[in-house]
Formats: C-alpha cells, structure tokens, sequence
C-alpha cells in the first residue's frame, strides 16, 4: 500500500484528499504547513525512522513555511530528492513555472480540482515511482 503525505493548511482540504485516497487504498499522513511536513518527514530534526511516503501533495500558500520553501528543502535532502511532489494549488498558471524546473515535482494542478483526473494523476505518478 503506497503512502501520502498531504501537505495544506485547509482542513476541509486535507480531509477531502484523505477520504478520496483512502477510498483508494492509500495510506495518508498529514502535515499543516512545511514546517510540520519537514518534522513528519524526519528531516529537521533528523529522524531516521520517520515514514517516507510515496509521493507528497503540496500545497504553495501556508503559513510558517510555504510549499516552495518547502519543495527546496526537499530537493536538498537525499532522502527526500527523490519522492515525487504533486502540487496542488489555488494559485494560477503563474506558479507552474516556478516548480516546473524542479526534477521532482511530477504534477501541477489547479484548485478547485476534478476528483476523478486527480485520483488517475495520483495512480500514474505513485505506478511510475520504483520504490
């Protein structure tokens, strides 16, 4: 069973993407901002023995840390480089760009999202990934 951490300060967020993966099998893990994924993550602080999901779904406006900062941290642990990031925002086209360049982010989309092409992005990235 593939995991996912969730990554968005909007509760009513959080819980929809929880009950549509779970529906699908997938375990969720969850995280309010960048700050608490980076703990979740075990990456600051180190925490060897923290889960490493599958791929992560990243929103870009949060507070304490935002979903950019947090994708560089993530980039530059080993660790973390290579799970794929699936952003998920209410930003516009504006922001593709910016996570275009880096290597692991495998998807952009737009809230609000379609539940059925979301579901079918998530299971080709979490397929493509040999873990």
């Amino acid at each position: 069973m593939a995991t996912i951490l969730v990554v968005d300060d909007e509760p009513d967020i959080v819980a929809l993407l929880k009950l549509l993966l779970e529906k699908e099998g997938y375990s969720v893990l969850e995280a309010s901002n960048g700050q608490v994924a980076l703990e979740r993550l075990g990456v600051e602080p180190p925490d060897p023995g923290a889960p490493r999901p599958d791929l992560i779904i990243l929103d870009i406006m949060m507070p304490v840390m935002d979903g950019h900062t947090l994708n560089t941290r993530l980039q530059s642990h080993p660790e973390t480089s290579v799970i794929p990031v699936l952003i998920l925002t209410a930003k516009g086209e504006k922001m593709r760009d910016l996570f275009q360049v880096a290597p692991n982010v495998a998807a952009y989309v737009q809230k609000p999202f379609e539940p059925k092409r979301l579901k079918s992005l998530i299971a080709g990235i979490i397929a493509g990934t040999s873990r």
